[in-house]
């Protein structure tokens, strides 16, 4: 049996997570996914199964992936207060909560919303 691979391995935390939280109309899910270039956002109701409000890092041009990502917080969080959305429930996606994760959350704190 080979060992798992990095992706694999954040695939089952993942899933360890997503067993335990879910997105509801009242709070919905705010999803994070980040790759080796950018970060993407997703406020996700899933008893409708549908994503409320995304946002991502891909048309940002200046500062460091931390400065993006705590800037794409911000736009998400404002996003959503303007659709009634206070309250979310952070899902890191099986990332650990430092850097670019931690940032992303400061942001949408700082843009109003509240987990």
């Amino acid at each position: 049996m080979k060992a798992p691979t990095k992706k694999e391995k954040r695939v089952r935390r993942q899933g360890r997570i997503r067993a335990k939280i879910s997105g509801t109309s009242v709070r919905p899910r705010l999803a994070v996914f980040k790759s080796n270039r950018f970060t993407t956002l997703q406020v996700i109701d899933d008893t409708k199964g549908m994503t409320l409000v995304a946002g991502t890092t891909k048309g940002m041009k200046k500062g460091t992936a931390k400065e993006k990502a705590f800037e794409l917080g911000e736009i998400v969080a404002k996003t959503s207060l303007t659709k009634k959305i206070t309250a979310v429930v952070f899902d890191r996606g099986g990332f650990a909560y430092t850097g670019v994760i931690k940032e992303v959350a400061d942001g949408a704190r700082k843009g109003g919303l509240k987990f």
